[in-house]
Parts: C-alpha cells; structure tokens; sequence
C-alpha cells in the first residue's frame, strides 16, 4: 500500500487531513451518509416521533435525509469501479451489476432529493402529485432496481446461500427496506382529493425502509467489522 503522503523525492504535495476527509470517497463515508441519512428518515416517519414533531418538521428530516443519501450514493458510485466489463458474447462489453446498483441508485436519491425539497413548499393537490409524490415514487423505483442489482453483483461471487456473511444479510436487508419504501410510495399516492391512499402505510413503511437502510450499513461498516474480529 502506498502512502498519500508524497516522498523526499517525488515533489508531490501532501494530501492535508482536511481534504482526505472531506474529498476522499471511501466506504466508511458510504455507510455513514447512508445511516445518518436512514436515522433521519427514521426520525421523521417514526409514529411516536413523526406526530409529536408535526409534519414541517418531519419534511425538514426527510429533506436532510435525502441530501445524505444523495452523498452516500456519490460516494457508492465513484468507488463502483468500471462501467463495463469484457464478455466473450456479442457486443462484447456488458454493463456491470456493481456500477448499475450504484447509478440506479444515485439517480433515485436525485428523485427524493426534488420530492424533498419540494414538499417543504407544496400547498396543492397538484403540486403534492407533480413535485412529491411522482419523483418519490420514482425515487422508490428506482432503489428497488439498485437493490436487486445489489443482490445480483454480490451473487456472481458468492454463494446465494450465504448467511455467515455481513454482506449477503446487508444486501437482504438493503432490498427488504427498498421494497418497504416502495409500498410507502403506494401509500403516500395523491387522491383528488389531496389526501394520500393511506398515510399510516406511508409512514410505518418509510420507517421500516429507514431502519432497514441504517442496518444494512450498520453491519458491513469496514470499522464496525474490524473491531468485531
């Protein structure tokens, strides 16, 4: 392993602590973005929390929430590795299931990031189904394609079979809480009459989704599984 740090000899400037923590991707800031990011979501949802703080202050920790995903998702996606990978088959270069969990995933949390925003200031019917509810059943979509790709690059590897190891119980878990974020969407739907289908479905399973995201993190955190051998 090298050193960041430049040599006697190289004339390479050093790299200071600040920008190593702030600028470096790693997967320590992965998991931490994306538990900070699942707390809040957790925090806003939870039934004995989420009614005692109101619903500005709940969409205030959604909207946080989001932009720590959308970070952890960054982070997840420049550490993906290549975009494609050789095949010996017609084209000859296929799409890796790693960098496809990554981009799809990135691109969900960009969906929650306007439903988010736009749910601090959403006073219509119209507005609630155009800027919340749509980009946030995107958004929801498109965690469940990640989740499953997830599962797929882990697959190539491994055993399907496997439950001694963190990363085929983060992979289970991570695709458990992209479904129940994907019922929470069913359940968040905008009515004509600007009421939601059924806002304690909403609520319980974007708390379950949340919980679910902080373990999957949780479990594979590179210091967390250091300290535990």
């Amino acid at each position: 392993m090298t050193s960041a740090a430049a040599g006697p000899t190289t004339g390479t400037p050093a790299i200071s602590p600040f920008r190593r923590l702030v600028l470096i991707p790693t997967p320590t800031k992965q998991c931490c973005g994306f538990m900070i990011g699942s707390a809040l979501f957790a925090a806003g949802s939870a039934p004995w929390l989420g009614i005692w703080m109101g619903a500005a202050n709940a969409n205030i920790c959604y909207f946080l929430g989001a932009w720590f995903f959308t970070g952890a998702a960054l982070i997840q996606l420049l550490t993906s590795g290549a975009v494609t990978v050789p095949v010996e088959y017609a084209p000859g270069q296929m799409l890796r299931a790693q960098w496809l969990a990554a981009s799809t995933q990135f691109f969900g949390t960009l969906l929650f990031n306007v439903s988010t925003t736009a749910a601090l200031t959403a006073h219509t019917t119209s507005a609630d189904d155009h800027l919340v509810w749509k980009p946030d059943a995107g958004g929801s979509v498109a965690f469940l394609i990640s989740g499953i790709f997830v599962l797929v690059d882990y697959f190539h590897g491994h055993r399907r079979w496997n439950p001694t190891d963190a990363g085929w119980w983060s992979g289970l878990i991570n695709l458990l809480g992209c479904i129940a974020f994907g019922v929470s969407a069913v359940g968040a739907y905008v009515m004509p009459d600007g009421a939601s289908v059924d806002n304690m479905l909403a609520n319980t399973c974007t708390f379950i989704g949340a919980v679910c995201f902080f373990v999957s993190s949780l479990i594979v955190l590179p210091q967390w599984r250091s300290a535990g051998r």
